[in-house]
């Protein structure tokens, strides 16, 4: 994406003395480091975060918790763990103000503008690319973003067939199972990819267990000159009542 602005302007009281300026243009560039990135955007300076740092410390929590030491996000967990609900604050702007994408489309809440982020849990394993651009978004991506946007892209196209499982235990009784399956490239056109995961944990404070399920399934077909991808993902969430209801 470039944004490119003009500016043109001459200066003079006569047509004997004036001085036409010379034009000035300004260019901004995304970011488009190769490899698979986890890179946050802001104006005037960028800074960037390997994907690696994400998924070294993906045992469970949601994605915002696995935000939190990124600049101007502030993080809260009802649970004390990061597991179960769970809210992101960006610049003080709540995720009523923040517009959330993935694959470009909108998620927040038609009505309420708010994501549930409870009902997508580990989504982070599915997750090649996120983008956190802080500031004024643009309406087309959606739903406005009044204080922030965040872009997300699932997972890439993988060239050959892969198995991964990811397993992890810690305090209050917190566990996270993860399998991912992919075909790789079939008939140098169509590839398939799959996920299943589940997050169960006690809480820190009471009443704060939470049992947790998701699946993501990626089907994807490859030309020349095209890519079509059909995206189904979703989640399964059962928590007790942490707050004070």
């Amino acid at each position: 994406m470039k944004y490119i602005l003009l500016l043109a302007t001459s200066l003079g009281f006569s047509q004997q003395d004036s001085t036409t300026l010379k034009t000035v243009e300004i260019k901004g560039l995304r970011n488009n480091l190769s490899g698979s990135t986890l890179f946050t955007n802001d104006i005037p300076s960028t800074g960037v975060v390997k994907i690696n740092s994400l998924g070294l410390n993906n045992l469970g929590q949601d994605l915002p918790i696995l935000l939190k030491n990124t600049p101007s996000v502030v993080t809260t967990s009802d649970a004390g763990t990061g597991i179960g609900y769970t809210n992101i604050r960006i610049r003080g702007n709540d995720m009523t103000r923040i517009n959330l994408t993935i694959n470009g489309v909108a998620i927040n809440d038609a009505e309420s503008h708010n994501v549930f982020w409870v009902n997508m849990p580990d989504l982070a394993s599915s997750v090649n690319e996120l983008e956190i651009q802080r500031g004024i978004g643009l309406s087309t991506n959606g739903v406005g973003a009044f204080g922030t946007s965040i872009n997300i892209t699932t997972n890439a196209n993988k060239i050959e067939p892969y198995l991964i499982t990811s397993n992890s235990i810690g305090s209050y009784n917190t566990q996270k199972s993860t399998l991912k399956i992919g075909t790789g490239i079939l008939k140098e056109h169509f590839s398939f990819d799959a996920r299943i995961s589940k997050i169960n944990s006690d809480g820190y404070i009471d009443r704060a267990a939470a049992n947790l399920n998701s699946y993501f399934l990626q089907s994807n077909y490859v030309s020349e000159q095209h890519v079509l991808k059909l995206v189904l993902f979703g989640g399964r969430e059962k928590t007790y009542q942490s707050w004070n209801g």
